[in-house]
């Protein structure tokens, strides 16, 4: 089963509150891209955006320019299904973030929540840093959550890492400068906790 393939069948199966990383408003996250950019017209894009609620939240917040990627077709076409006609005010992307093209220079704020902790291998997280650093504006803003030191070793049956803002510094390298870090407890839909870490960098 390729990891495409992994994503489709859990987007296809389950409901958003059969996964852990489901809440019903990332409020971390909307703190942190508004204080990043508090232009509306800023250029957002939502990595590894699957059914999450942030787009919903962002076009709430009048923000205009938004763009969601995931791996998983079906993730973006429930959440497309859920939007309804506003939808139409996003773009949305299908591939994985490490191979799918993405346009040079031309988002204010890169967000991330819990993909990047699923990249193994060295050479899937260049890929992602190469992916980033041609794709944010200098001056951009990374608002990144992974597992923190004390998070899960497995998610969604996939091993992953755990960072904390030193370890994420050198995986992100010296072009990235580290605006603030925090380390936050999600609590999942079956009660359980997990250590989150998230992290805002900017770019040059």
């Amino acid at each position: 089963m390729t990891l495409q393939d992994h994503w489709e069948h859990i987007y296809q199966t389950k409901h958003p509150v059969e996964t852990s990383w489901f809440e019903p408003h990332l409020q971390t996250s909307l703190d942190w891209i508004s204080e990043a950019a508090p232009d509306q017209s800023a250029s957002i894009i939502d990595v590894g955006g699957g059914e999450s609620t942030l787009a919903d939240d962002l076009l709430t917040m009048h923000y205009r320019s938004l763009t969601v990627l995931d791996i998983a077709e079906a993730a973006i076409t429930k959440s497309r299904n859920r939007l309804g006609a506003a939808a139409e005010r996003i773009n949305w992307l299908v591939g994985n973030v490490i191979e799918v093209a993405l346009p040079p220079r031309a988002y204010d704020v890169w967000h991330d929540r819990a993909v990047f902790h699923f990249l193994i291998e060295p050479d899937q997280r260049l890929a992602y840093v190469r992916q980033l650093s041609s794709s944010l504006k200098i001056g951009g803003h990374v608002v990144i959550a992974t597992f923190g030191p004390q998070g899960p070793e497995k998610c969604s049956g996939l091993v992953t890492m755990r960072y904390n803002a030193e370890s994420l510094q050198r995986e992100l390298g010296q072009d990235f400068r580290l605006v603030r870090s925090s380390v936050v407890e999600h609590h999942t839909p079956f009660g359980t906790a997990q250590q989150f870490l998230y992290c805002n960098f900017t770019l040059g």
